[in-house]
């Protein structure tokens, strides 16, 4: 019975292993980025950058001092794509070092490299490291998407990526908590807006994303501190909404979020997806809630003069639609609130 099950599960995981240099990485991630045509892809609930400068710089330093870096697993999925299942973090940081976007700080080995950009080495030294081998690690087509999901939370428990709802609700209790989770979160036709995996769903990404309309609606446009870390900021913000939460408030969240909610529920016919079966991204959620919000808020009685269809009304807009990517600084304060600017305004544009 025992060998039975490893052998069954054993057979939904198919890979081979390549190596691939630092360049060709990049290449293969940053060509065709702003139309998500880009042969190594971040997925939907990847693409939150959370590493600080300061761990970026020492993976770079790393690479510069010959250490190893773990393998980088990616998905292949019908069309020939990579999927990126770990590792994103990793790649986006090589490409901000490559592209001039990254300067390294606080190294403590290679000190002279210290407030220097990659334009900044040797040009022999520009070459080691673009020709340096990064082995990737390919699943196959065959591999199922619970195995690669599964797979992404065995390697990443504990780490930032994960720092999710779960590890919130055991730490922040209190009265605001208990409003995301039992009056926010129970709404029927906000969960049917939301596209989400099985293993996302489990990880509390309803709650996740309740938390993130309100952190963003109420800190804007001051997201200095999001910028360094969205996940710390979530955790100040829920911590010190559980200290001040009372009846008053709750009446107010509750009309907030449920105004938000109706409103793309009858306007946005992919609700909060960007296009028709897409996952729910992170980052398109935070734009469109908090865009709709402030839309709200300007005009209470907004009436458009027809649907939203995201592909034609916003990611026409090639500035949206790069600040919609997967690249570098996802939450980089000017990032957060052009994207939310732009779906307020457009919007407005369309009041009948």
């Amino acid at each position: 019975m025992i060998e039975e099950q490893i052998n069954a599960l054993k057979k939904e995981v198919s890979y081979d292993t390549r190596d691939f240099t630092i360049e060709i990485i990049v290449k293969k991630y940053s060509e065709n980025i702003e139309k998500d045509a880009n042969e190594i892809f971040v997925p939907e609930y990847q693409r939150d950058f959370v590493w600080s400068q300061e761990r970026q710089s020492k993976m770079i330093e790393s690479i510069i001092l010959g250490l190893p870096i773990p393998s980088i697993f990616v998905a292949e999925d019908e069309s020939g794509r990579l999927e990126i299942v770990d590792g994103s973090q990793r790649i986006r940081t090589l490409n901000a070092f490559l592209c001039g976007d990254l300067q390294l700080i606080n190294l403590k080995k290679i000190t002279s490299l210290n407030d220097k950009y990659y334009e900044n080495l040797a040009e022999s030294r520009q070459r080691k490291f673009k020709n340096t081998s990064v082995s990737m690690i390919v699943l196959s087509e065959e591999t199922t998407q619970d195995m690669r999901n599964d797979l992404f939370e065995r390697i990443n428990k504990g780490s930032d990526i994960l720092r999710n709802m779960e590890v919130r609700k055991g730490i922040y209790l209190g009265q605001f908590t208990d409003f995301l989770y039992n009056d926010c979160s129970k709404n029927e036709r906000f969960k049917s807006m939301i596209n989400l995996s099985k293993s996302v769903k489990n990880r509390q990404e309803y709650e996740e994303l309740i938390l993130r309309f309100f952190a963003f609606k109420e800190t804007y446009p001051r997201f200095q501190s999001f910028s360094r870390n969205v996940g710390l900021s979530l955790d100040k913000y829920i911590e010190e909404k559980n200290r001040t939460f009372n009846p008053e408030t709750k009446k107010e969240m509750t009309f907030l979020f449920e105004n938000m909610v109706n409103f793309v529920h009858k306007n946005f016919i992919y609700g909060f997806s960007k296009d028709q079966n897409k996952e729910t991204s992170r980052m398109y959620f935070e734009a469109i809630s908090v865009g709709v919000a402030f839309a709200l808020q300007t005009h209470p009685n907004l009436e458009l003069s027809r649907q939203i269809d995201p592909q034609k009304d916003l990611f026409i807009n090639q500035h949206f639609k790069a600040q919609m990517s997967s690249s570098y600084r996802t939450h980089a304060t000017q990032s957060i609130i052009k994207r939310i600017d732009f779906v307020k305004e457009t919007l407005l544009k369309l009041k009948k």
